[in-house]
């Protein structure tokens, strides 16, 4: 299976949200739900991330955590303050008190998550003035392929419990 978008960048937001989607990619061909993240310092990926709770059987192995980690190690530093992270999900609220733990200058994420998101489909933990801390966020970015990865793979998946069923009674 290789790469379904043919997506031509207009800006950086695409750009990098582009990259984002190939991590989706991964976690798509990898049996898990299709998020993926990428993490931007000074116009260049230091890190990267997609989902991976079924692989190792952690809840918390969505891919914004797991590129956050691997941008506080690539950084040597847990503050990532002049950082951006693309992330083709609104995140959940781990995901967003994360993001404020580690202080991202901004989040940039495509679709909307209406069961989890916390950027204000769910809840919204951005708009409260934080104590220490406030990131910039844009949403919206690669709307349609970020959503239409994760309609593809759900549909995959029920097909998938349909044909076991049709398997099992026969």
């Amino acid at each position: 299976m290789s790469f379904p978008w043919r997506i031509e960048p207009q800006n950086d937001d695409e750009r990098f949200m582009l990259e984002a989607l190939k991590e989706a990619w991964k976690a798509f061909k990898a049996d898990e739900v299709p998020v993926g993240a990428v993490l931007v310092k000074d116009n260049h990926i230091i890190a990267r991330g997609y989902n991976q709770v079924e692989m190792l059987k952690d809840a918390t192995a969505h891919a914004e955590m797991l590129c956050l980690t691997a941008g506080e190690v690539a950084l040597d530093n847990w503050r990532l303050s002049q950082a951006t992270l693309y992330c083709t999900i609104e995140p959940c609220s781990m995901c967003a008190g994360a993001m404020l733990l580690t202080r991202i200058h901004t989040l940039v994420w495509g679709a909307p998550d209406i069961r989890h998101g916390a950027n204000g489909s769910w809840v919204d933990l951005f708009s409260p003035i934080h104590p220490t801390h406030h990131i910039q966020v844009r949403k919206g970015i690669l709307q349609e392929a970020c959503a239409q990865i994760l309609k593809d793979f759900f549909q995959m998946q029920r097909e998938k419990k349909s044909s076991k069923r049709k398997i099992s009674h026969e």
